[in-house]
């Protein structure tokens, strides 16, 4: 069943530092809210995210999002993920991709400078962690 939502309205987010915040989706990055979530009422959600390193199993676990749509834009740096049925693939600055809904995937490193752009449909997910390949 169609969910009614609000009105979108206009927004703007200017970068400052000390929009990055911990306790997101992954404790292993910083993000800034773009504001998307608010102004379309939830239909999605845009950050940018600041990968911390070290990489560590944490980050290393196998996961999936159940999300309509998921797409990533590398604005500095690299990460390097596997994904279930399209392999591993090395992702840098300028480079950006679709992780389909629900696709199994690892994070297997990322450059200590790696910043990415992740917008994603709806705005409230779920992530579920898999059992080890």
């Amino acid at each position: 069943m169609p969910t009614t939502r609000k009105p979108q309205q206009f927004t703007v987010s200017h970068l400052q530092e000390q929009d990055f915040e911990t306790g997101g989706l992954r404790s292993y990055a910083r993000y800034r809210d773009l504001g998307i979530a608010k102004a379309t009422d939830g239909l999605a959600v845009a950050h940018v995210i600041r990968m911390v390193p070290p990489v560590t199993d944490e980050v290393r676990m196998r996961h999936k999002h159940n999300v309509n749509f998921q797409m990533i834009y590398v604005l500095k740096g690299w990460i390097k993920n596997e994904l279930e049925g399209a392999g591993v693939h090395t992702m840098k600055q300028g480079s950006c991709w679709i992780q389909p809904p629900g696709i199994p995937h690892t994070v297997l490193d990322y450059s200590d400078d790696c910043e990415l752009l992740e917008v994603v449909l709806p705005a409230d997910f779920e992530t579920v962690e898999l059992a080890k390949k």
